[in-house]
């Protein structure tokens, strides 16, 4: 009597999810995609077969030659692989300037996860006129305060890819406490926390911090745990820019670590690096720490970008007291010839009391102009602080001073500041996902002024060129692995990040013999090549190697939304 309830039961199972495969095939598949190299996101080889999407959805793999459709497209010869994920993608202001966001579509990234520290909210008047000059300069309009808002704004409008993002520690730090070094009375705290509950029930995907840029460095750890602690209990991540990632970097993860701890909460260290030359050849060190405490049950995992130079704004350069008030005390501080020598010395002092990138750097020489906002400076970027220096007859230090002044501290920089074998060595880490670490970027209109670092529109092709196909340092199956499941798994996203039934039909097709990064240092702004289609929640973005123009993208909210 057991054995047969047990096959009735078996058999009820059976027919139950063969229900929906039934149901679309007999209405026919809105796409069947043919011919192609499957690679599914899990590391595995690829395996043949036909791959079936209605509905947004993959619905179902297998042999569907008979089965009706109302497009077919031919993947001979190319790799299907699920859409890429970007792990930190900065895109929440730009996404609002070209919604289509094409430097991320033609790498292949279906889905952008954002909010490194400062977030799109919340926002309150003090910081929107704080940083007028950033909304300005993209012609944004900040209409929205909370982050349920802004998530309204971007579903109106409509967007190219999915987006998800956190809620930024320095965010909620300047609603409550402004661009001050102040350290939070427990009401204040009280408050803070409160702002973490209400955006992960916004939606947020967890807590951020970026805690090299001021004011985040004011932050005490305590601080960090109590908001994180926060995140944790609505199922979120805790994701940094740690505090140190150059002479103090394995403090600084020390620091990551307790934060983990005490919050209850996973770990993600954005762009793991070593940085500055003194400490080239330290990232086995850096590894070393990560996988100790992976063996002791630390959920701790991060993500890298694979090139040898970051990018930043020009003021990291400063020493974090010097911040204190925000931008315009910062400029004050620079055009007082006492406090502009104090500045100096502590440029010139090694320290690991702050994250000295001055003392990190080969020399002003690896330091490029990228990105300014006063349109007298535009002829200066992408030099070197060095060119810069010499036109303007000025030692390389007044001149990134002078800068700051002239672009009331917007001046952002590429810093040349790695070495290759530390960037391959954490790229091949199991662990180890892919960032951008750009927003999104076009060549056209106002994006397409700007001088950004060439991440912004070739990280991803560029792995799958440099790293995979010339130099052989990660196989093709554990590069896709890389761009969707390892980041799918890490953020929660279990209905995206491989090729299965039942998943959002996030799908790239590409040519692993072909697809290519464009961009350098030198002419950024140059789109990569390869993609042949780009599929987001089943609708193609990239089409026979042509962008659509459709805006099919969702936002992912996190596990605490409340509707």
């Amino acid at each position: 009597m057991k054995l047969s309830l047990l096959v009735i039961f078996g058999l009820l199972v059976c027919s139950y999810s063969l229900l929906p495969a039934t149901s679309e095939s007999s209405q026919g598949f809105d796409i069947v995609i043919t011919n192609g190299h499957i690679i599914d996101g899990t590391g595995s080889p690829w395996y043949s077969g036909d791959l079936g999407i209605w509905d947004g959805k993959i619905v179902a793999i297998g042999n569907l030659a008979a089965a009706p459709r109302k497009r077919t497209i031919d993947a001979r010869g190319m790799v299907v692989a699920p859409g890429f994920i970007d792990m930190l993608g900065q895109s929440e202001l730009t996404i609002l300037v070209d919604p289509r966001l094409p430097s991320k579509v033609f790498q292949g990234i279906t889905t952008e996860i954002t909010g490194e520290g400062g977030s799109a909210a919340p926002l309150n008047d003090a910081m929107i006129q704080a940083d007028r000059s950033s909304y300005e300069h993209l012609k944004i309009t900040p209409d929205w305060r909370t982050l349920r808002q802004y998530f309204v704004r971007l579903e109106k409008q409509g967007m190219g890819i999915n987006l998800a993002t956190y809620i930024g520690a320095t965010q909620v730090r300047r609603m409550v406490l402004g661009d001050a070094d102040l350290q939070p009375t427990a009401q204040q705290l009280e408050q803070m926390k409160a702002l973490v509950r209400d955006a992960m029930k916004d939606g947020a995907v967890g807590v951020s911090t970026s805690l090299e840029y001021a004011p985040a460095p004011y932050a005490k750890t305590e601080e960090l745990i109590a908001l994180a602690g926060e995140a944790s209990k609505f199922g979120g991540i805790y994701a940094t820019h740690m505090r140190n990632e150059g002479d103090a970097v394995l403090t600084a993860i020390d620091e990551t670590l307790r934060i983990g701890r005490e919050a209850h909460i996973p770990v993600e260290i954005w762009h793991i690096k070593v940085a500055g030359k003194n400490n080239w050849g330290h990232m086995p060190d850096v590894v070393a720490k990560i996988n100790s405490a992976r063996s002791h049950g630390m959920d701790i995992t991060a993500d890298t970008y694979a090139y040898t130079a970051w990018f930043n704004s020009m003021s990291a350069f400063i020493p974090p007291w010097a911040h204190d008030g925000g931008d315009a005390k910062l400029i004050d501080r620079l055009k007082d010839p006492a406090t502009r020598a104090r500045i100096r010395k502590d440029m010139l002092t090694p320290s690991k009391e702050w994250d000295n990138e001055w003392q990190e750097i080969p020399g002003p020489e690896a330091v490029m102009i990228g990105v300014v906002q006063n349109p007298k400076l535009m002829p200066m970027q992408g030099k070197r602080l060095t060119e810069v220096a010499k036109i303007w007859n000025k030692d390389p230090m007044d001149a990134l001073f002078d800068l700051l002044i002239e672009d009331n501290a917007f001046t952002n920089v590429a810093v040349f500041g790695m070495s290759e074998p530390d960037v391959v060595l954490a790229l091949q880490q199991p662990w180890v996902a892919i960032d951008n670490d750009s927003s999104g970027a076009s060549p056209e209109g106002i994006l397409g002024q700007e001088h950004p670092h060439p991440r912004a529109y070739g990280t991803f092709p560029r792995i799958l060129r440099k790293y995979v196909r010339e130099e052989k340092k990660l196989t093709l199956e554990d590069a896709i692995r890389k761009f969707s499941a390892l980041p799918a798994q890490r953020m929660r996203l279990a209905d995206r990040g491989v090729l299965k039934a039942g998943m959002w039909a996030d799908v790239v097709i590409f040519d692993p013999a072909s697809v290519r990064d464009m961009a350098d240092f030198e002419n950024p702004n140059q789109l990569s090549q390869g993609m042949e289609f780009v599929l987001v929640n089943g609708v193609p973005v990239i089409e026979q190697g042509k962008m659509t123009g459709a805006l099919p993208g969702k936002v992912l909210r996190g596990s605490g939304y409340t509707p």
